[in-house]
C-alpha cells in the first residue's frame, strides 16, 4: 500500500509500541494493587477530591475525574495534533493511501456497536455502552506487533497506525454527540467565543504558544462546564494550532506533537491505565461474562473488531477502491485485523463515559474490556506469528 515511509511515522511507531509495554505493567500492577492488602488503599485514592484554587474560584475534582477530565484532555490534544498532521501532510493526505484504513476504521467501528447492541437491546440502560468495543488502543495494538518485528512488513504497521488514528478520530465524534450531558448555553456560547479567538491567533500567524495555551484554559473550563465532555477542548485546541507543510523549519504542530510525545506515552497514558484498569476479581467466574455489558463488549472486541475491519478491507481491495498493503498476505492482514479488537484505553474511557451516572456497570466494562482485549491480543499474535516469514 505504502512505499515510502517517513523519518516522523517511525519515530512514532517505536514511541507507541514501547509505551504499549508500560501500559501493560500498569494495567497488570493496577489489577494485583486493587485484589491485594492496598486495595482499599487503592480505591479510596482514587475517590479523594482536590482543589486547584479556592473555593470561590478553583477547581475541585476527584483524582479519577483529574485524571479522566484534565489529563485525558491533554491526551486528546495530542491525539488531534496527531490527526491533523496525517491529514494534512502524513500517510492519510494520500486519498489512495488512506482508502484502506479508512474503510477498515469504519467497519472496526460499526460491527462492535452492532454486537453489543444485539446483546444489550432490550435494556436501555446497558445500551448506552454501545461505543465501548468501537475504539482501538493505538499504543497497545502497536506494543504487541513490535514484539514481531521484522516478520510483519512496515505497510501493515502503517495500516494499523492509520487505522487506530481515524478509530481515535471516530471516538472524539462519538464523544462529542453522544456522551456529553446537558448543554448549558451560556458556558456554549463562552466555549465558542474562546474557539473562535483561537482561529484568530492561528489566522494572524501568531508564533507562541502561549496565547493559545492561556485561550485554551479557559476553553476546557468553559467546555467542563457547558455539560460536553471537557476532553473536546483538547480538540478543538488542536485544530487551531499553526502547520505550515510548505515550510522547511519545523511549525509549532510538530514542535508540541514531538514535545508532548513522551509525556502522554510514558506518563498520561500509564496513569490513566493504572487508574481504570482497577478491578476486584473476588468471586468472579465464567458466569460472570455472560452478564450483558461484558458479555458484548467482548463480543464486540474479538469478533465485531476483526470481522469488520477485515472484511470491509477484503471486499474494498477486491474492488479495487483501495490498495492491499504490499508485501502482505491476506492471513497477515487477518492478524492484524484482530489486534484492532485490543480496546483497553479508549474502550475504558468511553466506558467511565457511558456509565457516569451508573457506576455498577464499571466492573462489568472492565473485565469485558481486559477480556476482550486479552482474547484478541493472544489470538492475533499468534496467528501473525505462524502466518509471518522469519
Amino acid at each position: 500500500m505504502i512505499q515510502h515511509i517517513t523519518k516522523p511515522f517511525k519515530y512514532f511507531f517505536k514511541l507507541e509500541a514501547a509505551s504499549g509495554l508500560v501500559l501493560l505493567f500498569a494495567a497488570i500492577l493496577a489489577l494485583i494493587i486493587s485484589n491485594g492488602g492496598l486495595s482499599e488503599i487503592y480505591f479510596s485514592t482514587l475517590e479523594k477530591y482536590i482543589t486547584l484554587g479556592t473555593k470561590e474560584f478553583g477547581l475541585k475534582l476527584s483524582v479519577l475525574h483529574w485524571i479522566n477530565d484534565v489529563l485525558m484532555a491533554i491526551f486528546f490534544f495530542f491525539v488531534s495534533l496527531e490527526i491533523k498532521r496525517e491529514f494534512i501532510q502524513g500517510e492519510l493526505s494520500n486519498p489512495k493511501q488512506a482508502m484502506l484504513p479508512i474503510i477498515g476504521a469504519v467497519g472496526g467501528m460499526a460491527v462492535p456497536a452492532l454486537f453489543y447492541i444485539v446483546v444489550n437491546y432490550s435494556d436501555s440502560t446497558t445500551l448506552n455502552g454501545w461505543a465501548i468495543p468501537s475504539a482501538t488502543d493505538i499504543a497497545f495494538s502497536l506494543g504487541v506487533l513490535s514484539l514481531l518485528g521484522k516478520r510483519v512488513p512496515i505497510s501493515l504497521k502503517v495500516f494499523l497506525t492509520a487505522l487506530a488514528i481515524i478509530d481515535d478520530l471516530g471516538a472524539i465524534v462519538i464523544i462529542a454527540f453522544f456522551y456529553s450531558g446537558n448543554i448549558e448555553g451560556k458556558y456554549l456560547v463562552l466555549m465558542l467565543l474562546s474557539f473562535i479567538i483561537l482561529i484568530a491567533l492561528n489566522k494572524y500567524k501568531i508564533k507562541s504558544f502561549i496565547p493559545f495555551l492561556i485561550v485554551g484554559i479557559f476553553l476546557w473550563d468553559f467546555t467542563h462546564q457547558s455539560g460536553i465532555h471537557a476532553t473536546i477542548a483538547g480538540v478543538l485546541l488542536a485544530l487551531t494550532i499553526p502547520h505550515n507543510k510548505n515550510k522547511n523549519k519545523e511549525s509549532m504542530l510538530l514542535k508540541l506533537e514531538h514535545g508532548l510525545s513522551p509525556y502522554v506515552a510514558f506518563g498520561i497514558m500509564p496513569l490513566f491505565a493504572f487508574a481504570n484498569a482497577g478491578v476486584s476479581l473476588e468471586g468472579l467466574t465464567f458466569a460472570t461474562l455472560l452478564n450483558p455489558v461484558p458479555l458484548g463488549i467482548v463480543l464486540g472486541l474479538f469478533f465485531g473488531k476483526q470481522i469488520g475491519v477485515f472484511a470491509l478491507s477484503y471486499i474494498s481491495v477486491k474492488l479495487k477502491f483501495a490498495d492491499k498493503p504490499s508485501g502482505s498476505t491476506w492471513s497477515a492482514l487477518y492478524g492484524v485485523s484482530i489486534l484492532t479488537g485490543i480496546g483497553f484505553t479508549m474502550s475504558l474511557f468511553v466506558g467511565n463515559l457511558a456509565f457516569v451516572n451508573n457506576l455498577e456497570y464499571m466492573d462489568g466494562v472492565k473485565i469485558g474490556v481486559l477480556t476482550g482485549s486479552l482474547l484478541s491480543t493472544l489470538f492475533g499474535y499468534f496467528l501473525l506469528l505462524f502466518s509471518s516469514k522469519k
